[in-house]
């Protein structure tokens, strides 16, 4: 399918739509799994007490390569939400769980670049009249979804996403 010629901007916009719905070009990357990671990793640490939370033993509960969750341990270390014990390895929580907010994670983590969570297309069309509007129209909506979100994930801590995972596992071993 050819596009039309840029003259005729709105139809130009429209095939160009067209073109990425039916190809279902993938225009938006999914969040950064550095998140739930992180997470998966402040819940390991405190509910197995510290106790043998070496990289490898935390990267077989996640069932990833020991290298992310190093990685990761060390943004969460960067925070100041863990301790890491170098040579005998092993890690513990820095602060009460009580104290550690998912948007505490959230932030250490990097989820959002440059602490914007959507980024827009760096060149739209001046030409076209969605091109030229459809930032400013957005921008303020995706402020206030990210806002949302991150209001939501303060409320959330450490010791209630801790009190759920032991009634889960509590009730799947009954």
């Amino acid at each position: 399918m050819g596009l039309p010629r840029p003259n005729d901007t709105l139809t130009f916009c429209r095939a160009v739509i067209k073109i990425c719905t039916t190809k279902k070009v993938r225009l938006m990357k999914k969040f950064s799994s550095r998140f739930t990671i992180g997470v998966h990793i402040l819940s390991l640490i405190d509910m197995e007490n510290g106790e043998n939370c070496t990289s490898e033993m935390i990267a077989g509960s996640i069932n990833i390569n020991p290298v992310i969750v190093r990685k990761v341990s060390g943004m969460l270390k960067k925070a100041g939400l863990i301790h890491i014990r170098l040579g005998v390895g092993g890690a513990a929580l820095a602060k009460p769980p009580q104290e550690i907010t998912l948007l505490d994670v959230y932030r250490a983590v990097e989820v959002a670049e440059e602490t914007e969570l959507f980024h827009f297309h760096e060149h739209p069309n001046p030409n076209c009249p969605v091109g030229n509007n459809i930032q400013s129209v957005l921008q303020l909506k995706l402020q206030q979804a990210q806002a949302a979100l991150e209001r939501e994930l303060a409320e959330v801590t450490l010791s209630e996403i801790d009190h759920d995972l032991a009634v889960k596992i509590s009730s799947s071993q009954s």
